[in-house]
């Protein structure tokens, strides 16, 4: 998905709230607000990039003002923290649920929400998502994931941010305990935002439950582009029965290729904007499960 009228305003509050998290002095605040405010995309001036293409361009700008190729790793390791804290909670809910599958695949949806819910600590996170277990999740498209599941043999699994990882974990497992799957869970290979590398993914335990692979792309991009891909994820998009992607990153970017590949695509992702709402045709902050035809 091309950025919207509504994705400018989004990432510039996103980045002065990244910018604010960084050990920067007033001036230097302001001469980095400044060169990412002369990013094209963020004047109205490039309406043909998406989101995920923006924000690669303002994290080259931060990492180079802070020298640091991975400046919010504290608030990841935060992040992982929180949610494997709540991780046996979460287990006891899936295991007590009448149907175990869907409410994981609601609780990894709900895990999109922790960047935002993260002021408010664990006990805020945990009761938003018992709240949110009550919204539900689009029936049609979770059985027909399960049909696909059932004739799958290998599922590439796209990430997102970490802590949501946790909740990726817990959905791996419950899956694999229904289906005989193999899963490839793809990350970022260099850091961007709160998106999770394969350090964050082994903290978090995803290394338990699947493969771990590297995205292979050569820039903070937090999304998933197939064409700036490693050729070994490129294939592998080729070979699996069925993708998840996980996040609005990684929907805003590989929307755009989606009608370039055969293998079935799932995006699961909190509809945080207008733009996404309009899109799944949903409310503010509902969980999204849908296939887009390729």
């Amino acid at each position: 998905m091309k950025i919207q009228a509504d994705c400018i305003p989004c990432i510039l509050t996103m980045t002065l709230k990244a910018v604010q998290n960084l050990s920067l002095t007033a001036g230097e605040e302001k001469d980095l607000l400044t060169e990412i405010m002369k990013i094209p995309g963020l004047r109205g001036l490039d309406w043909n990039q998406t989101s995920p293409a923006i924000i690669e361009t303002v994290m080259d700008l931060i990492t180079k003002t802070v020298h640091d190729p991975d400046p919010f790793l504290k608030e990841k390791i935060h992040l992982n923290t929180q949610a494997l804290a709540l991780l046996p909670v979460l287990t006891n809910w899936v295991e007590e649920s009448s149907d175990p599958l869907y409410t994981a695949a609601k609780i990894a949806i709900l895990g999109n929400s922790m960047d935002v819910m993260m002021p408010g600590g664990l006990s805020s996170l945990e009761k938003f998502i018992r709240e949110k277990l009550e919204t539900p999740l689009s029936r049609e498209a979770f059985d027909l994931f399960c049909r696909q599941l059932s004739k799958a043999r290998q599922m590439l699994y796209l990430t997102d941010n970490a802590g949501e990882i946790v909740f990726d974990r817990l959905f791996i497992q419950t899956l694999k305990k229904q289906y005989d799957i193999n899963i490839i869970v793809v990350v970022r290979s260099l850091p961007t935002l709160n998106d999770a590398t394969l350090s964050d993914a082994r903290e978090a335990g995803l290394d338990q439950v699947a493969t771990l692979m590297e995205n292979g792309i050569d820039g903070p991009f937090p999304g998933t582009s197939l064409k700036r891909c490693s050729p070994a994820v490129r294939q592998l998009t080729l070979e699996s029965d069925l993708i998840i992607s996980k996040g609005g990153g990684n929907f805003d970017s590989l929307s755009e290729d989606v009608s370039d590949l055969e293998t079935p695509v799932f995006f699961m992702l909190l509809s945080k904007c207008r733009p996404l709402n309009t899109f799944f045709k949903t409310s503010l902050h509902q969980p999204v499960m849908a296939r887009i035809q390729n």
